[in-house]
């Protein structure tokens, strides 16, 4: 447990920045989903457009230090990859 002031200043900072990123972190996963979700139904013109509005979304989560600018270019780009493959 924490005793001095600081540490106890931290940890309610740490408790508040927790919900913070968790909701992030959820708000991400469900535009990932959407896009996923357009892609299984087969339309792409519908997934192209979910990618288009997860793409900023993504990134967003790099900035604010959810996510480590390789995994979410690695998402990115697969997500990508998948709907320019409903194409061909």
């Amino acid at each position: 447990m924490a005793n001095s002031p600081q540490s106890k200043k931290r940890a309610r900072t740490a408790e508040r920045r927790a919900e913070i990123n968790k909701n992030r972190r959820t708000r991400i996963k469900t535009f990932i989903r959407r896009v996923e979700e357009a892609i299984t139904g087969g339309d792409q013109k519908v997934a192209a457009e979910a990618l288009k509005s997860a793409q900023p979304e993504i990134m967003r989560g790099v900035t604010k230090g959810v996510w480590h600018k390789s995994t979410a270019s690695r998402k990115v780009s697969r997500l990508a990859a998948r709907v320019k493959a409903m194409a061909a």
